[in-house]
């Protein structure tokens, strides 16, 4: 039996990181020889600036690190840590600890931000992140492309790739999805956190644009808004006319809205993106994907075969592929099917806990 202790962010806040974790915590005891517990390192409440220094966070994280006693009575410690200096050190105590008890430690990382900061790091700092992460026995990462965020601490061979996944609720009969594909009036979906860098504002102006051009079209947008662009996003939301807001949602709520829906678009520049889990949700009901050449998402996706890729921060740019993907009926309907098959074919939980377990067992 291997007991592995997970630490790391569940939801709520709901994040692409917190789900994945979430899965694992379901999933892995039902695995022959696996026992699973966890450390809930989710922040109470939903802030743009991850990894940032604050008051109220640092209290926070060390009151969790009474739970350390958990290290005791495990074989093997799974981290999913931040990827700022602050959002490594936060860790650094339960990574300490589980070498002292010479326990096994895997860091899965979840994003494309880990190679900048330390190149960006200097004295002190930057010995002490490349120290904290170096403890790592194992590394994981989203995709190919992401290797080089622990290059810098580990030998290739002790790196593993682990591709993300789409909960299998979200998928359905292709009888519901040819009931779709009939829609020819574009109705288009963001899900995603309402941060900057997510392109949310690029989005919204994208939407202004089309409305004033006449263009008819319905969109919803979908997740948290952090407190601080709360009052223009909403000011937007009161100005466009064929836009909903639908607040965060889950399990069947979103299902529902990313099956309405037939385009999605997420123009992401943000700096911490690895491979975001709402593309391949999109793929998986039959979306046709919008988004840009960014962190790990070339791993997952292929221009003109499961989308469009759209200019990082170009209104001009998603507004103009809203209308050709509109346009472009037949075709586009060809690519909502393939994404369908795809994600089918590759992105099952099953898929991706198969794989964590062969990489726990290497």
């Amino acid at each position: 039996m291997i007991n592995v202790l997970l630490i790391g962010p569940v939801p709520k806040p709901t994040t692409g990181v917190s789900l994945a974790n979430q899965v694992v915590i379901d999933y892995l005891d039902k695995k022959d020889g696996f026992s699973t517990n966890y450390i809930n390192t989710s922040f109470n409440r939903f802030d743009e600036n991850l990894g940032s220094f604050s008051i109220s966070k640092l209290l926070f994280y060390l009151k969790l690190n009474v739970l350390s006693y958990k290290i005791f009575y495990s074989d093997m410690v799974y981290i999913t840590p931040g990827q700022t200096f602050y959002g490594v050190l936060k860790y650094a105590f339960f990574i300490f600890f589980t070498k002292l008890l010479r326990k096994e430690l895997v860091v899965h990382i979840h994003g494309n931000h880990v190679c900048k900061e330390y190149a960006t790091l200097e004295g002190s700092k930057k010995q002490l992140y490349k120290k904290i992460l170096s403890k790592t026995d194992k590394g994981i990462v989203l995709s190919e492309m992401l290797i080089g965020n622990m290059t810098p601490f580990l030998s290739k061979e002790k790196i593993f790739i682990l591709y993300n996944f789409v909960e299998d609720y979200l998928f359905c009969n292709e009888n519901r999805i040819d009931l779709k594909l009939k829609v020819k009036e574009p109705k288009i979906i963001f899900l995603s956190n309402l941060m900057e860098e997510k392109g949310i504002f690029e989005l919204l102006e994208a939407l202004k644009l089309l409305e004033k051009e006449g263009f008819q079209y319905e969109a919803k947008i979908a997740g948290n808004i952090d407190s601080k662009n709360k009052k223009r996003v909403e000011a937007y939301f009161k100005s466009l006319v064929n836009v909903t807001y639908c607040g965060v949602v889950s399990g069947e709520e979103k299902k529902a809205l990313l099956l309405w829906g037939n385009i999605f678009v997420l123009p992401t520049y943000y700096v911490m993106e690895g491979q975001p889990i709402s593309i391949l949700e999109a793929m998986a009901t039959a979306n046709l994907i919008l988004t840009t050449n960014h962190a790990g998402i070339p791993n997952i996706f292929t221009n003109n075969i499961n989308g469009y890729y759209i200019q990082k921060q170009s209104i001009e740019s998603i507004a103009t592929q809203i209308k050709i993907a509109t346009l472009n009926y037949e075709s586009s309907n060809s690519i909502r099917k393939h994404n369908f098959k795809t994600a089918n074919e590759k992105y099952r939980v099953e898929n991706f806990i198969n794989n964590i377990e062969i990489i726990f067992r290497e």
